[in-house]
């Protein structure tokens, strides 16, 4: 889990932990804080993923479809890298496949930075009127540092990473961690995801969700809105969906 290293000479940060004076999100407005997810939400990395998987698979002789693809997203990474091992016949360890699927995904962020509409100006606001927010992607922190390093300083109040904890996403403890690195309570916080993966992570952890559908469908629930883009979104409209979430009513 990282916090910017900023903020410990600001006053705001400690020990790896998020702890201001009387904590994050003692009030009572919705949401406490925001926690984005990465892939597919905040960036459209999955591209470069399925581009990477397809060319490993096709090295070792196999066919890797779309579908294929489709399945391994918002997985963690030690999981993505046994179906490539099981299904698409790659020869390597598993840890040898997350270090060259890593490679070539980060090469290809690096070189265009493929923002998802109206995420980089939702987090923005976020940033600007003080909101608490986390990143909380199962890629590993060699990926999402050039996302960090690509935003202003302390954009991200904190980040967890698929490669700092010990269960990655369906389980609750990427957003678990996230929550309370914020201090705060995870049922006050409004996570934005765009897997089902990614979505069951997030509700298993208490948290209500926006999802924001890309590359694989997702169905509303309770807890859980979808919309079709962050644009044109702010903070008001998150403010709304939150209330209306925890309140289990209509939402507009």
């Amino acid at each position: 889990m990282s916090v910017p290293s900023e903020g410990a000479a600001a006053g705001g940060f400690s020990g790896g932990r998020a702890r201001p004076a009387g904590g994050f999100g003692t009030g009572h407005t919705l949401p406490a804080a925001v926690l984005w997810d990465m892939d597919g939400t905040l960036v459209d990395t999955e591209p470069y993923w399925i581009a990477a998987e397809q060319a490993l698979v096709a090295e070792h002789g196999g066919r890797w479809s779309t579908e294929d693809a489709h399945g391994l997203v918002g997985n963690d990474l030690p999981t993505s890298a046994r179906v490539l091992r099981e299904r698409g016949g790659v020869d390597l360890t598993p840890e040898e496949i997350v270090d060259r699927l890593l490679d070539e995904v980060v090469a290809r962020t690096r070189a265009l930075m493929p923002w998802r509409p109206g995420a980089r100006e939702l987090l923005g606001q976020l940033h600007d009127a003080g909101m608490p927010t986390a990143l909380v992607t199962m890629s590993y922190r060699r990926l999402a540092e050039p996302v960090l390093d690509a935003l202003a300083p302390r954009t991200f109040t904190v980040s967890v990473t698929g490669d700092e904890v010990d269960n990655g996403k369906p389980h609750p403890e990427p957003y678990l961690a996230a929550a309370a690195a914020l201090q705060v309570d995870p049922a006050e916080c409004l996570a934005i995801e765009d897997s089902p993966t990614g979505v069951a992570s997030a509700l298993a952890a208490g948290c209500m969700v926006l999802g924001v559908p890309h590359v694989v469908a997702l169905v509303e629930g309770p807890r859980l809105a979808l919309r079709p883009s962050l644009s044109g979104l702010g903070l008001a409209d998150l403010r709304s969906l939150a209330s209306a979430l925890a309140a289990g009513g209509p939402l507009r």
